[in-house]
């Protein structure tokens, strides 16, 4: 590195690698990584997820971690965002989970509904399966 702007080449280069919004084209799937998940047991998931990711060969996908989503009860939680916008909460997640999420909703385009965060009349409801 010769001068500052030889720097700032580097961070703007850097910056527009880490970007979240470059994975616009494709899935976004965030892993809350804040204590509370990360007690739950978010790291696992987040590995889980990206090794399943790069198992299954997936390209146009951004795996990103989060701070708190909010719903500590419901921890682990992974948010899946479509390429045309839609948000999918998956909620009390696991390593388990988190593979089959990612060959369903992921490679194959199916959400899994079991996993998912309901909300009736303003109430969230406990998934079925755990």
């Amino acid at each position: 590195m010769k001068s500052l702007k030889e720097l700032e080449e580097i961070r703007k280069r850097t910056l527009e690698n880490i970007n979240l919004r470059k994975g616009r084209e494709g899935y976004r799937i965030v892993v809350g990584m804040a204590t509370c998940g990360i007690a739950a047991g978010a790291r696992p998931v987040l590995t889980s997820i990206m090794d399943e990711v790069n198992k299954l060969d997936l390209k146009n996908v951004t795996v990103a971690q989060t701070g708190c989503i909010g719903a500590c009860r419901f921890e682990p939680m992974v948010e899946v965002y479509s390429p045309d916008g839609e948000k999918v909460t998956y909620i009390k997640m696991n390593p388990e989970k988190a593979k089959a999420m990612v060959a369903s909703h992921i490679k194959d385009g199916k959400v899994i509904d079991d996993y998912t965060m309901t909300v009736i009349d303003g109430k969230v409801i406990d998934p079925v399966s755990e």
